[in-house]
């Protein structure tokens, strides 16, 4: 295995670790308020609450569920697909590789969770004149910031290789 090879894998791991520690950090402090105050719920300004809430269901709450068979198995396939994002986090391009690291790193977060509380904590709420979008967990925004870069490289890298041709 090349150097370069074994560089993008520990810069990629860095990712990986810097992306799952701050998720738990945050659900951490925001469980340690729960067990100090009974409560989470908190208003931070007109758009933004702190407000826990456990989902069982995968993101944005879907196929939420109190039946441990789906649930299980909503839990295993998502254990198989980080071992598909590991994989091809091994064998893609190095900005690839950190996007899906950084993925992973969210989606670690929330399985940890998934297995450790049987529940997901979720407590960031973003509303606007009344509407509230899905509560979600630092976890859900590396997941999404790291698949919305992983589009636009895609469409970029698309871009110049049919420019080359």
């Amino acid at each position: 295995m090349g150097s370069e090879k074994i560089n993008k894998l520990i810069i990629g791991f860095v990712f990986l670790v810097i992306c799952f520690a701050l998720d738990r950090f945050s659900k951490i402090y925001i469980l340690n308020i729960l067990n100090n105050q009974g409560q989470v719920d908190f208003y931070i300004n007109q758009y933004l609450n702190i407000y826990l809430v456990w989902n069982t269901g995968i993101g944005f709450g879907l196929f939420s569920s109190e039946n441990n068979l789906f649930y299980n198995l909503f839990t295993a396939i998502i254990t198989f697909i980080n071992f598909v994002i590991l994989y091809f986090a091994f064998i893609e391009s190095k900005i690839k590789s950190f996007l899906l690291m950084i993925i992973l790193g969210g989606s670690l977060g929330n399985l940890f969770d998934r297995i450790y509380y049987r529940a997901v904590p979720d407590f960031i709420d973003l509303n606007y004149d009344g509407y509230h979008w899905f509560v979600f967990n630092v976890a859900d925004i590396f997941i999404t910031i790291g698949i919305i870069c992983l589009l636009l490289s895609e469409f970029i890298f698309y871009k110049k290789k049919n420019e080359n041709n």
